[in-house]
């Protein structure tokens, strides 16, 4: 429930909203609530000038007559001296609210109609806290536009006690008077609304907490130093880190970074994926865990979130973006940023530790990037650990009984950015982030490529994934493969993805506007079929027009018009960026393409060996092949989705392909192949790294991360040789996962293996190409 116009249409009625937080306004008649004896009500102003005083004093002498009025921690410390233990503190501030803000409080809607431009910011600085010299004007003129917001109240008694439990080390005073204020931050939502959400004071509570001090003194103590040493350490790693959401900030950090992403995309929400967010984040912190395709990322998905009416998130991103005006603004609109790496400075990761689990036990929603950085491929990165692992710690010490795990996907029609992506993934450096760096981004943002899609998946409790996870070595690695995998299963296939899809398998060749549209009915059949996310805007004239129209305008696609009709294909040089937009919906044909080549090892299997059998331990072969590049659910279900992919070939696929020729049959059958435009680049790339591998010196040492850039060479010496299919796999990311499952099977320290790695890899190929001609034969078809 929120504060506004009461049954007879008039402000400043009191209503209990749904944490239990009053608010009330000033200039309201109200019955004056007794004293009823010495000490029996405190009232705790957070007050930052003279007339905010005389407003707390006016309103205290109305609604608490006689009851003393703390300013300070000092005539807090003499109140409490001579308060009985049933004393209520009553805490309360001022609130002031821009013109706008005001009329939207009054009438009962949400955000303001429209995002902020710079000349809302000079109107705002007047009134969020306006000077001195004008509030006492402001309160006698517009009342409406200041508000005397109460905290909700405690017993000195449960006060005492939570200071006892939470922080003994620190005086009662400051105890309360820091829970009093935070109380009135609460209440203040209320009135402002869910945008703002502002965690004041971070450092003094971590800081003061017994549990936390503990944690530094035995920190202190296994390294050497005095506690103290580590304590101001700790104070100041965690003033490095401690943001804030300051509202004036909030819209000056919206209105400078506005230019990054607001012409660039018209965004689209799936909206029915919102609502559940809602209802649960009344119950339980949410955290909300988006693909990261763009530096706008956080920008388009603050602006989503604020447009639903819900809670700003405290985001947690890389100190590479922490330049002027970015760092300045973010830290004061709730964007935390974090050392790319903190080497051996144990007090900041304990400070990082305790910060996230101070947020979530105060139920402020965090958003983070799991893959740790952009995506240079289009399709999900493997998870960073390290934040995931502080939030499972925060519910291993028992700070916080849960949090709901929200996996989000951001997909983009085109992206400005990616141009340098996939030079990077040839070798070229990446360039550092800055003032100058902004302004270009901002200038390739000015004009609008498409859109923007958001989608929420389905969130899932924290404890209970650790709950079904056990207590083993790799209990972590399985919550993060639940929420990449929720994270794949919200993220859409777009046109984009699908044409490219198209374009990519054909060889070269280009295709008339039919052809593609004969192409990508298909897939959109399967993702129907399979009830996965599919465009918005469909593939059939306009919207397929409008797609390649897209794609040719970025330089991604070539249209030829000086035949009989045009025709279109991926533009020289450019596959690397046509392979990251088709990597965005590669995840929904993986376990099509598995099943592919499953049919095929089937039809090869030796005589007096069960075909399903086979079939279905090639299937597993290949999930371990891939693991590193894909992310597959468990075992059990893994099967019933190979089986359900399988179905949609043929549902009598098991008696088929039991007999002789069946699972060649079911091949030739299928109305659509998948596995060579799904797989190859990746085994192309495997085959790069494991090649090299093989042709070391035993005795020489692999450095895993000079490693992925020796393969450059070779690989670009494989696609000029025509030994590797196509641009996109001669890719650093592709390469530094392929060592990654070198490095999973041992065989960096141990050369034996390194020849049987090879030869799987050339097997695998070797079906792909097989697969290739088939689906080059119904190409032709498709051309004739």
């Amino acid at each position: 429930m929120r504060t506004g116009p009461g049954p007879d249409g008039e402000l400043g009625q009191t209503y209990l909203d749904a944490a239990g937080v009053w608010a009330m306004a000033v200039g309201v008649e109200s019955e004056a609530v007794p004293t009823t004896g010495a000490g029996a009500v405190i009232v705790l102003g957070a007050v930052r000038t003279a007339p905010e005083r005389e407003l707390i004093a006016e309103w205290a002498a109305r609604h608490h007559p006689g009851a003393p009025v703390c300013l300070s921690v000092a005539d807090l410390d003499d109140a409490l001296a001579e308060a009985v233990p049933t004393a209520d503190v009553v805490p309360v501030r001022v609130t002031w609210l821009p013109p706008t803000r005001a009329a939207e409080w009054a009438d009962g809607t949400g955000a303001p109609p429209h995002r902020p431009k710079a000349v809302d910011l000079l109107a705002l600085i007047g009134h969020r806290r306006p000077p001195t010299f004008w509030q006492r004007r402001l309160a006698r003129n517009s009342p409406d536009r200041v508000q005397v917001v109460e905290g909700e109240p405690a017993t000195l008694a449960d006060l005492t006690r939570r200071h006892d439990e939470q922080a003994r080390e620190e005086p009662l005073a400051d105890f309360v008077f820091r829970a009093g204020v935070l109380s009135c931050e609460r209440a203040e939502r209320v009135v402002i609304g869910d945008h703002y959400t502002v965690p004041r004071m971070v450092v003094e509570q971590i800081v003061a907490s017994t549990t936390v001090r503990e944690k530094v003194r035995a920190l202190a103590e296994k390294e050497g130093r005095a506690f103290d040493e580590v304590l101001d350490a700790m104070r100041a790693r965690l003033a490095d880190l401690a943001a804030v959401q300051n509202p004036l900030s909030i819209d000056a950090f919206r209105a400078a970074l506005s230019p990054m992403h607001t012409s660039a995309w018209d965004v689209e929400v799936d909206a029915e994926t919102v609502e559940p967010l809602r209802a649960l984040n009344r119950t339980a912190p949410l955290v909300f865990l988006p693909t990261h395709r763009s530096y706008a990322d956080p920008l388009v998905l603050g602006e989503v979130l604020r447009d639903h009416d819900l809670p700003r998130n405290t985001v947690l991103g890389g100190n590479n973006m922490s330049f002027w005006p970015i760092g300045p603004l973010g830290k004061r609109a709730g964007v935390v940023f974090i050392r790319r790496s903190s080497g051996d400075d144990t007090v900041y990761r304990l400070a990082l530790r305790e910060y996230i689990a101070h947020l979530v036990s105060k139920r402020f929603n965090l958003e983070w990037y799991i893959e740790g950085g952009r995506s240079r491929t289009g399709k999900l990165r493997r998870p960073s650990m390290g934040l995931l692992s502080y939030l499972v710690g925060a519910l291993d010490d028992g700070r916080v009984p849960d949090v709901q795990l929200v996996p989000t996907s951001l997909v983009y029609n085109r992206l400005y950015e990616l141009d340098a992506m996939a030079a990077e993934q040839g070798g070229a450096d990446k360039s550092a982030e800055g003032l100058g760096w902004m302004a270009r981004y901002i200038r390739g943002q000015a004009r609008n490529d498409g859109h923007a899609r958001v989608r929420f998946g389905e969130p899932f409790s924290l404890a209970g994934a650790l709950a079904e996870a056990g207590d083993g070595p790799n209990r972590l690695d399985k919550v993060a493969f639940a929420i990449c995998d929720g994270i794949n299963r919200a993220t859409p296939a777009t046109p984009t993805a699908l044409v490219t899809f198209a374009l990519l398998g054909t060889g070269g060749r280009a295709l008339t506007h039919d052809q593609i549209r004969d192409s990508t009915a298909p897939l959109l059949d399967h993702l129907d079929a399979l009830d996965r996310p599919g465009p918005r805007e469909g593939l059939h004239d306009d919207g397929l027009s409008r797609t390649l129209a897209r794609l040719v305008s970025g330089e991604v696609v070539e249209r030829y018009d000086g035949g009989d009709e045009p025709v279109w294909s991926i533009r020289d040089g450019r596959h690397r960026v046509a392979a990251f937009y088709r990597n965005g919906a590669i995840h929904h044909f993986v376990d099509r393409a598995i099943v592919e080549m499953a049919l095929l090892a089937a039809s090869r299997a030796p005589a007096g060996t069960d075909p399903v059998e086979a079939a279905w331990a090639d299937a597993l072969a290949l999930r371990d092949l891939l693991k590193f590049e894909f992310f597959f659910p468990s075992k059990r279900r893994f099967s019933d989705d190979i089986a359900a992919e399988t179905d949609l070939i043929d549902v009598r696929w098991r008696e088929r392909v039991a007999r002789g020729d069946g699972a060649a049959d079911l091949l030739a059958d299928a109305r659509f192949l998948v596995a060579p435009r799904t797989l190859r680049s990746f085994v192309d790339a495997q085959w790069v790294v494991a090649t090299k591998l093989a042709a070391l010196d035993p005795a020489a040492e692999v450095d895993p991360k000079a490693f992925p850039r020796e393969c450059l060479g070779l690989g670009r010496q494989m696609l000029r040789q025509g030994r590797v299919a196509r641009p996109d796999s001669v890719s650093l990311e592709l390469y530094a996962s392929a060592l990654d499952l070198a490095r999973n099977r041992g065989l960096l320290e141990d050369p034996v293996g390194r020849p049987a790695f090879l030869a799987e890899i050339d097997e695998v190929r070797g079906r792909l190409v097989e697969l290739a001609r088939l689906e080059e034969r119904r190409t032709e078809e498709l051309l004739a």
